[in-house]
């Protein structure tokens, strides 16, 4: 499962809403507790990739190790990823899951039909190793605020 507060799920779709008509991208910083992530802040990243940003994404290496080091700093792991679908569903591909390598994080892709954020789903990396990873449908829990979800952690 997958806990996030309502404003950092907002800034996902409107981080689409901007970029549209190219993907966005950014990471999802939280902690893990009994196979739940909680997201307690997400990052915007630049979309470096140049050849097809209206299709694919991609976070360069070094402001990933950036955005690490941040979190570690602040006592947060990164415990997932987002990218939007500029007039697809939100749904993963084929190439998301070929380019997908952080098993046990999610993975939150929103759909942007004409400029509007529409659906967004969230979904699991599982897996052992690269050659048995897939996704899996995750459920995600939008919580008013953060002590919202600090609660529901200790329930």
């Amino acid at each position: 499962m997958l806990r996030i507060v309502q404003f950092e799920y907002d800034a996902i779709r409107q981080h689409g809403e901007e970029t549209y008509p190219h993907e966005c991208c950014g990471v999802l910083l939280g902690r893990t507790d009994d196979h739940i992530r909680t997201v307690i802040r997400t990052v915007r990243c630049g979309n470096t990739r140049s050849d097809s940003p209206h299709n694919r994404y991609h976070i360069a290496p070094q402001e990933l190790v950036h955005i690490q080091r941040q979190a570690r700093e602040a006592g947060l792991e990164i415990v997932g990823f987002y990218h939007s679908h500029p007039d697809h569903p939100a749904r993963w591909s084929q190439t998301d899951l070929v380019e997908a390598h952080w098993i046990g994080c999610s993975y939150v892709i929103t759909s942007v039909e004409r400029g509007q954020a529409k659906i967004t789903n969230s979904f699991l990396l599982a897996g052992e190793l690269e050659e048995d990873k897939r996704f899996e449908n995750e459920a995600v829990s939008v919580a008013a605020e953060v002590a919202t979800i600090a609660n529901e952690s200790t329930r």
